[in-house]
Parts: structure tokens; sequence; C-alpha cells
């Protein structure tokens, strides 16, 4: 019977193993054989979102500028009327398609600034023409839109807010921040402010660098156990939010190595400055403009970290450009359409062939 026992025992461990397995995986080698670098892409994460269609036909950007036919129009003043109104049609359908234009605007007076909605998005209009224009070592030529984040809703699924202050109730009930999993740590025992610490941003934003610049500690060198804690934690923050694993930023033979590293790693560096301005120069001064609802147990309002646009895709929504669709949210397309446009009236108002 001895023998059947093991049989047995061995079946059950199979599954047990086997049901560990959370979603299927590929596995990509993306270095020299022996480097350690592979990219694991768990099948989940590379599945492209429903992008919605635009609402109707892109009208041109030719004709008045927004900016001089309605009152109050301060960021997408530069664009056409036809653009405007389309721009404004699909930020309805990406951020508050149930409650429509009345989310942001006073339905009796459009330009009015009753509704603190209005200030919001009118800085996250202008957050993301930034991004396109001025982020591209991060988002590229695919560019960002509403949608990116909000995916139809009023607030986008995935933010963060300051973690509650830990009561010193001596060192058997105190945490430090840690063993209380959430999902900015990706549900480690690792500290759970990571994401605070190095994305909320500042004059002195925090950089995750805990490479040890010598043996012992020094004025020189004040990397601890608990610096390189607080790394790993907001790594595996980057590792879920992008659903990759460490190679496919890094090399596993020297971590710290940038000329041996992934061109990707160079796209997370700016992603995570991105971030930072996004929370700091642009969330954080509208600290007194959010109602309570909107904000954290500590009064700060709701913030961006990777999650928030990735949503467990090394490319957001697989890296569909819709944003393309939309040149008032790109300004430099936008500029260029334009003088295209212009050139285009000024032959035909002379009669000049084009080229």
């Amino acid at each position: 019977m001895k023998p059947v026992l093991t049989v047995t025992l061995a079946g059950i461990s199979g599954l047990a193993l086997a049901a560990c397995e959370l979603a299927p995986k590929e596995s990509y080698q993306t270095g020299y054989r022996g480097t350690g670098m592979n990219e694991i892409v768990v099948k989940t994460s590379v599945i492209e979102d429903e992008v919605p269609a635009p609402p109707y036909d892109p009208p041109g950007t030719a004709g008045p500028r927004a900016g001089e036919v309605y009152e109050n129009v301060e960021v997408l003043g530069d664009v056409s009327v036809d653009q405007f109104n389309y721009t404004m049609a699909a930020i309805t359908a990406w951020v508050a398609p149930e409650e429509g234009c009345a989310y942001c605007h006073d339905p009796a007076n459009m330009a009015s600034e009753v509704k603190y909605t209005k200030a919001v998005s009118r800085r996250m209009l202008e957050m993301t023409r930034e991004l396109n224009q001025d982020w591209t070592n991060h988002v590229g030529n695919t560019g960002v839109t509403c949608w990116t984040c909000h995916r139809g809703q009023p607030v986008p699924n995935e933010y963060w807010t300051l973690p509650e202050d830990a009561a010193h109730e001596g060192i058997v009930r105190n945490k430090n921040g840690q063993n209380d999993p959430v999902s900015n740590s990706a549900y480690s025992s690792l500290p759970n402010a990571a994401v605070a610490r190095y994305l909320l941003g500042g004059p002195l934003p925090q950089t995750a660098r805990v490479i040890s610049k010598g043996t012992f500690p020094s004025p020189a060198n004040t990397t601890s156990t608990m610096e390189t804690e607080q790394t790993y934690a907001i790594m595996m923050h980057i590792s879920q939010a992008l659903g990759v694993n460490c190679t496919y930023c890094h090399n596993s033979q020297s971590f710290q190595s940038w000329e041996n590293s992934n061109p990707f790693r160079s796209t997370a560096y700016f992603g995570l400055d991105m971030v930072r301005q996004i929370n700091f120069g642009y969330i954080t001064p509208l600290t007194d403009v959010f109602p309570a609802n909107r904000k954290g147990a500590m009064g700060d309002p709701f913030k961006v970290n990777c999650t928030t646009c990735h949503q467990g895709q090394n490319k957001p929504m697989g890296g569909v450009p819709m944003a393309w669709d939309y040149p008032a949210l790109m300004p430099t397309m936008f500029s260029a359409a334009v003088r295209q446009a212009d050139a285009r009236m000024a032959r035909e108002r002379t009669g000049v062939a084009a080229e």
C-alpha cells in the first residue's frame, strides 16, 4: 500500500503546484543567452481594453477658434469650434457618460464656475496636453487621453492617498508601515508607503536608488536595509502595474547597470518623473478644490500611480494610439494640422496649386 500512497501524494502535490499558476504566462528571451534577461508576460496583461471609437467622424481643424466663440474657455480656446465640440463630446463619454455635460457644467450657464469639477477638469486637460507634448520620453508618440485613466468613470479605479499615521504603541503593535498588504506594494509585507515616498513629488523627490557606495555605513554611504525595502516595494508596484517581471527593465547580472539594461528602464525612469509631476504639479494644488469624498484619511486628494494608467499592461490599452483621433489634446500635432489647413485655405483663395 505504501507505493500507492506515494503516487497519490505525488499526484496531489502536482495538482497543488498547478493551482499556484494564476494565469497563463509566456516567456521571451530579450538578451544574450545566460544573462537572465527573459520577459515573462502574464497573458491577461496583454489583452487590449475596449477602446471607445470617436463620438463621430473627426472634424477639421480650420474655422473660428473656440475662445472667440464661447465664453470662459481657458484651455482649449486655441482649437476650432468643431474640434472643441468634438473633444467635449469625447470627454463626456470618457469621464461621465451617465451624468453628461452637467457633471462639469451648469446647463443654464455653461460658462459658470459653480461646479468644482469644472476647475478640476480644466487642470486635467492642461495636464493631458502637457503629457502629450513634453513627456514623449515616456508616452512616446502614442499619447494619452482622459480615457487612459478614467475608463468611463469620474474617478479612476486605481488611485492612492497618504497612509494614516501609525500609532506608536510599542514594537509589538506598531507595524512601521509593514506587514499590512495593500495593492500599492503588490500585497507584500514590504512598506506600504513606498508609493507616497517615491511618487508624491516635490522640490526634492526621493529617488529609488539603493546601491551601496561602500562596505560600512559612513556619511557618504547611508544606504540601509530599510531603504532597500522601500525600493523593493516600489519596484514590486511597478512590476504588478505593468504585468511584467524585473527583467523587463533590468539585467539580472547587474541590476544597477544602465548600460546592460533594456531600453524600457529609461522609459520607466521618465515615467516615475512624469507621475511625480502629475501628483505634485497638478493634483496636489487642487487639494482645497476637492470635496471631502475625493480625499483620503489624511485630507489629501486621490493621486495617480503606475496602475492608474497601465492597469496590468506594459502599454496602457495594449498601446492603442487613440490620442491621435483628438488633435486638440496633442498641441504639437494640432499646431501642425492648423498650419496645414491654413496653408490649404490660402492656396484655395489665391488659386495656387498644391505642391
